[in-house]
């Protein structure tokens, strides 16, 4: 059965060059899995925004990208969060391969916008995983997920990839 990925993330990628950069990997990746790459609204911060406004921008972001999950016994939702779980690259194409064997075929990637996401949406997913302690812009790390998707197939069929 082929692997469905599915990517919910906050705001869309303005810039040319980090939708070139997705397109690209998204296209790779399309060899080994079904990729659908789904936005929702990035919420506008006020000016002068405090910790309260933060939080209300954090929880509607979150409420939308929660809004656009689909569950089946086949889904495994995985958010990305500094504070999940530390992979290297190997690890990460051993996790995706241990998944599918267990059925969880389609997987779902939670990439909240430059606030992150809200701490229930955190608690709703199955595994929180940290590509790095470092920061990073949300659409630099859509670009990383895919990279890091595409390199984790081409691992697990032992396929050369330019290191």
């Amino acid at each position: 059965m082929t692997q469905k990925i599915t990517i919910l993330c906050v705001g869309s990628l303005k810039e040319a060059y980090w939708r070139d950069a997705a397109a690209e990997y998204a296209k790779r990746l399309g060899r080994f899995a079904a990729v659908d790459i789904v936005e929702v609204a990035e919420k506008k911060l006020p000016a002068n925004a405090g910790a309260s406004d933060e939080q209300i921008v954090v929880e509607a972001e979150s409420r939308l990208l929660a809004g656009k999950i689909v569950r089946s016994p086949r889904t495994l939702v995985a958010a990305l969060d500094i504070a999940g779980k530390p992979m290297t690259s190997p690890d990460f194409a051993s996790w995706l391969s241990d998944r599918a064997s267990y059925g969880k075929t389609d997987i779902v990637f939670l990439i909240g916008g430059s606030l992150g996401l809200s701490e229930e949406l955190l608690r709703q997913a199955d595994v929180c995983i940290s590509f790095s302690s470092m920061t990073f812009p949300h659409q630099l790390m859509r670009v990383i997920l895919l990279e890091q998707l595409y390199r984790a197939m081409k691992i697990n069929r032992n396929e050369p990839y330019h290191k």
